[in-house]
């Protein structure tokens, strides 16, 4: 069963990253704005002055409660994107950096005026050479006895004309190696890897699979829409959020893959010209490795 801590699990964990990088620098907006005020502009023009040498790790963008979540979520984003074209050819930015819209979607303060902010992430001249140990990010050593196996052909879940309305039991009985398969309805918090409660009933039923399928091992593929490039590695991150998801259930991670193709394998070529071909490009989709 999945319980209300995983879909907030990206935020917690890059809660944690973040406490450990310690430097950052919040700027403020009047309410349902995301272009700050005169003396905010200020105070940002005052910080990329006094902080050139610095390098930029991330972006957060927060509102106060007002108005509903999907304008909030908005909001948030464009709060982070007037952020960083103020910055941007400015101050040196992490090609991997993360610009992340939170919306209400936090722990909020008493004043309203405290939540309706954006937050830049950054780096210090003095931790660089420690970069990557503040970021938590660990360099894999390679295994002297790992054993690299030939690339499975990929099999689109359309070639193998599965019977309508099959369960995804079903499509594993059927399925060979190299086979595709989409999970339906597992759907993120808009720009994050946090998996909303309408995804449950999909997540339960490839627990089930993999419960009861001890051979399977599967490789999970992340896919985004309606952008020309996965700048922040967002697919790759929901992937692995999936697979967080079903490790914590007990099923072993050594039976789980993961994978990010980001906006290079639409169904529908990009721009997208309907919610429809937008909501077909963002998918989850399995690979069968073994079974």
């Amino acid at each position: 069963m999945i319980r209300k801590k995983y879909l907030f699990g990206f935020f917690m964990l890059l809660a944690v990253t973040f406490a450990s990088a310690q430097e950052q620098f919040s700027v403020f907006f009047e309410s349902n704005k995301s272009v700050c005020s005169k003396l905010e502009l200020k105070k940002i023009q005052d910080w990329i002055t006094a902080n050139k040498e610095v390098k930029i790790i991330a972006i957060h963008g927060f509102t106060d409660e007002d108005g509903t979540s999907g304008f909030n979520d908005t909001l948030a984003k464009r709060r982070v994107s007037f952020i960083y074209n103020q910055i941007k050819d400015k101050i040196k930015i992490r090609e991997d950096f993360k610009t992340i819209s939170f919306g209400e979607n936090f722990k909020q303060a008493s004043n309203k005026a405290q939540n309706r902010k954006a937050t830049i992430f950054y780096l210090l001249p003095k931790d660089f050479a420690r970069e990557n140990e503040i970021l938590g990010i660990k360099k894999e050593e390679p295994k002297a006895t790992e054993v690299v196996t030939p690339e499975l052909i990929p099999i689109e879940e359309e070639a193998m004309n599965f019977p309508v309305n099959a369960t995804l039991e079903e499509k594993i009985k059927l399925s060979q190696k190299g086979t595709l398969i989409r999970l339906s309805d597992i759907n993120f918090y808009v720009n994050t890897f946090a998996i909303m409660p309408t995804s449950k009933r999909s997540i339960d039923e490839l627990i089930y699979v993999l419960t009861n399928f001890p051979d399977l091992k599967i490789e999970i593929q992340g896919h985004i829409c309606c952008v020309y490039r996965d700048a922040t590695g967002l697919s790759t991150q929901r992937a692995k959020q999936v697979k967080r998801i079903l490790v914590s259930e007990g099923i072993s991670e050594k039976r789980i893959k993961t994978k990010g193709f980001g906006v290079s394998k639409p169904k529908f070529a990009i721009p997208e010209k309907s919610d429809y071909e937008a909501a077909q490009n963002r998918r989850v989709e399995i690979m069968i490795l073994d079974k």
